[in-house]
């Protein structure tokens, strides 16, 4: 059964007198568990397809449906809710807040939620886990490494378990050997669980990782390839 639907999908945005066309027609579906990128360049509407899929925006024609809600009827309350329970979202810039310590920042997204403590608790320290951070638990942004922060913003994405991430070029702003250990743990997130994975890249080093790439060009899907995986969750040459 497929968790993101895209029918007709069409994206403007006014300019000048007219309309610029950011999506155009996209027809798109995802399964659980997938684990796929939207590549292209710059402006081909990557990030403002994962943006409205987020329920950050609406489209301008056609439908979206995201765990069976139709984005384009949503009321900013029931959008807000939809994300707040459903949905964790990485940035390239860790959107960290700088005053938090990092169990706080990890901990943000279940407030939001009005968890019992204790339960917050227990998944903010299995989160903390997962990205093998327990040790900075009590350091700020300011005195973690950009690996480090971009650990903690998984960690934030992932603490409420949620069915679908949405990651807008995740390793932008980290060396090789800090995006191989993201994706890494974001292949076996996605394969303990069960998370969907979706990416906006342009990154060679994501691509790599992916098992199903839908390229875009001037707001137009030009390619779908579905790459076959390993038992491991790794896409396979």
């Amino acid at each position: 059964m497929a968790i993101i639907t895209t029918e007709k999908l069409i994206k403007r945005y006014p300019v000048g007198s007219g309309f610029f066309t950011a999506l155009d027609s996209i027809d798109l579906s995802f399964e659980k568990g997938e684990f796929a990128g939207l590549i292209g360049p710059s402006g081909s509407g990557k990030t403002t397809l994962l943006n409205i899929i987020g329920a950050l925006d609406s489209p301008s024609e056609g439908s979206v449906t995201v765990l069976g809600k139709s984005v384009e009827n949503l009321s900013q309350k029931e959008a807000a809710r939809l994300r707040n329970h459903h949905i964790g979202f990485i940035f390239q810039t860790y959107n960290l807040l700088p005053v938090y310590t990092v169990y706080e920042n990890v901990e943000f997204p279940l407030l939001l939620l009005q968890m019992e403590k204790s339960e917050r608790k227990r998944k903010v320290e299995n989160a903390l886990e997962w990205v093998g951070l327990t040790d900075k638990r009590d350091s700020r942004p300011s005195q973690l490494s950009g690996g480090q922060s971009q650990r903690v913003a998984v960690a934030r994405a992932v603490v409420k378990r949620p069915e679908l991430i949405l990651a807008d070029e995740p390793t932008a702003n980290l060396d090789s050997e800090n995006s191989f250990n993201i994706l890494e743990m974001m292949v076996r997130l996605n394969h303990e669980l069960k998370t969907t994975f979706l990416f906006a890249t342009h990154d060679e080093k994501v691509m790599k990782y992916l098992r199903r790439k839908i390229r875009l060009v001037d707001g137009k899907v030009v390619q779908d390839e579905v790459i076959g995986k390993g038992e491991d969750g790794h896409a396979c040459s």
